[in-house]
């Protein structure tokens, strides 16, 4: 089967209802208010979903949309507002990271060698000889990876935009030939396919990242702009691009690329300080922008930072798994006969130009010191979870919920992402893990007076109801993006936001206290992203079948929850399987 073949035959994302939406939501946010802020949410539900009222008219522009020819989704709209809508930084914010397995390679034979498989990936895609991804139930949405390449992010002062190619302005696969190296603040452009459509051997990639690192001096640093608020980045662009026609030509170098390859000096201490600086690294040796960076350190310690606005962490791994296996037992490349074509991409600034850089790469460098960070890896695994008769998702999340509730005192709103890509042009649904039963649940975990059996029926009772509501995620009947999106359906023509989106339950159930997303992989050490609030814990975690490996980030100033947090984590694994193991299953 052909790499997009499938995708016309998958089911469309199917849109909800409005009362189903307005059911769920106030399930799901009623574990997390008072009886009083549940009265408030109630009535503004009623006064949302009454007959002739915002919802029903919203919902019936939606309904209209999801059926207009060209129309892939009702979600078609929403995911750029969602992602290129908003206006604070994304660097550290928005982008994500993985860390990958160790390598005997060094820097350069390393970065040739994952250079070369990506550069293989892309052309496949490109003939489409890429086999399709398969789930559970038949094939998923390749989409994705047409956005893997050549796709770049470009800030807008009102709203980004995402320049790809199989679009209008770049119809098809992308004809670019050449990646881009950021080294010591330098861009060089360098060719990875030769003017024939041949690509270059990871010996002569080698040799070309050996030219580029003879030839690299001090730079300008000019990436570091990338970590500005996106308007403060689009009005810079805006100056930069117009200083000099060098500047246009730079931005278009690196915009067109096929994807960018970072290369550090320094050497990471650790794989803790290693993901720190995937994620929010030396901004002057990043263009944050780009859907795809390899970054590749002095050792040859390597991993990925990238945009999010069309790729999600199941495309990106599956590109990076295959990349990895390829790469795990190589050797060193051979002396290559020849240099591919490789040059400095030059900037031309004047000291405002340089002002604006320099005081860019210390806000970020200030933004990112203002973020803790830390990794925890636990002795359990799927394998366990299966074997105690639990789902292994359930169990992670409910551990989530028991530390937390013993960290703070409380439970709060948690996010986890649910991908559906089994739907046609399918993306990720957004679930709120907390239930009646995850409350009860955690409560029974640290009330004395309840027996060990009861807890055990409370933990079956928890899982079982995340299952259920993971699989109404999966099955696309999940009310969070329905109403958000009836909500920018509103704000994009210019009226008030409907009062249901100042309830207590549309504001509580949407501040997280975690961020969780899962993304297996059994190259990738850890992986993950910032946290989304002032107190919030972005939870990047895999549960393979012999590891549990997490990456927890906060911001510095609520740093001491998240240790205590991190501290339970350990304590409620080890508490949950004994406690399952009780009743006979393990």
């Amino acid at each position: 089967m052909r790499t997009f073949e499938a995708e016309d035959a998958l089911p469309r994302v199917p849109l909800p209802t409005l009362a189903d939406s307005c059911s769920r939501f106030l399930d799901w946010c009623a574990p997390l208010l008072t009886a009083a802020e549940r009265v408030a949410t109630r009535q503004a539900v009623a006064g949302f979903a009454r007959r002739g009222g915002d919802g029903e008219r919203l919902h019936a522009s939606l309904v209209a949309y999801d059926a207009t020819a060209g129309v892939h989704s009702w979600l078609d709209t929403f995911w750029p507002y969602r992602y290129l809508g908003r206006r604070d930084r994304i660097a550290l914010n928005a982008n994500f990271f993985f860390l990958f397995e160790e390598s005997r390679l060094g820097q350069v034979d390393r970065a040739a060698a994952l250079v070369e498989q990506v550069v293989a990936r892309k052309l496949l895609v490109d003939t489409e000889s890429l086999e399709p991804a398969q789930g559970r139930g038949g094939p998923l949405s390749m989409v994705q990876w047409r956005y893997l390449f050549s796709s770049t992010r470009i800030p807008g002062v009102d709203r980004d935009s995402a320049r790809t190619p199989y679009s209008a302005a770049h119809p098809g696969p992308s004809t670019a030939r050449h990646i881009v190296v950021l080294l010591r603040g330098n861009v060089f452009r360098l060719d990875v396919v030769d003017p024939d459509g041949r690509p270059h051997t990871r010996a002569e990639i080698a040799a070309g990242l050996r030219a580029v690192q003879a030839a690299a001096v001090q730079g300008e640093g000019v990436g570091a702009l990338t970590t500005m608020a996106r308007a403060d980045w689009a009005r810079a662009r805006e100056r930069l691009r117009d200083h000099d026609p060098a500047n246009a030509a730079a931005l278009e170098t690196i915009e067109s690329a096929l994807f960018c390859v970072c290369l550090e000096d320094e050497i990471p201490s650790s794989p803790l300080a290693a993901s720190d600086a995937l994620l929010a690294g030396n901004s002057a040796n990043r263009w944050f922008d780009t859907a795809v960076s390899l970054i590749v350190y002095g050792d040859g310690t390597a991993g990925y930072n990238g945009e999010h606005c069309n790729l999600d962490g199941t495309t990106v791994i599956a590109l990076l798994d295959a990349v990895l296996a390829a790469t795990a037992d190589l050797d060193p490349a051979p002396a290559a006969a020849r240099v591919p074509e490789f040059a400095a991409v030059p900037w031309v600034l004047d000291e405002p130009l340089r002002a604006t850089v320099t005081d860019a790469a210390k806000a970020f460098a200030d933004y990112a010191a203002a973020t803790a960070t830390t990794t925890v890896s636990l002795d359990f695994g799927s394998d366990r979870a299966k074997a105690l008769g639990v789902s292994p998702d359930a169990f992670a999340q409910l551990v989530f919920q028991v530390a937390r509730r013993r960290s703070t005192g409380h439970v709060g709103a948690t996010y986890e992402s649910i991908a559906t890509r089994h739907f046609h042009h399918g993306r990720t649904e957004a679930m709120r893990v907390v239930t009646p039963e995850i409350v009860a649940f955690t409560a029974a975990m640290d009330d004395p007076s309840v027996s060990a059996s009861a807890r055990r029926d409370a933990l079956r009772a928890a899982a079982d109801a995340h299952v259920r509501r993971a699989r109404e995620c999966q099955a696309g009947q999940a009310p969070e993006q329905h109403l958000w999106e009836l909500q920018m359906i509103a704000t994009r023509r210019g009226e008030p936001s409907p009062p249901l989106f100042d309830s207590p339950g549309w504001r509580i159930l949407r501040d997280d206290h975690l961020s969780t997303s899962s993304v297996p992989s059994p190259h990738v050490r850890y992986w993950g992203f910032g946290s989304t609030s002032t107190h919030c814990v972005g939870v990047g975690y895999a549960l393979m079948p012999t590891r549990f490996d997490l990456y927890l980030s906060t911001p510095r100033s609520v740093a001491a929850a998240m240790e205590a947090f991190a501290a339970e984590l350990p304590v409620a694994v080890a508490e949950m399987e004994a406690l399952l193991g009780e009743d006979g299953d393990g």
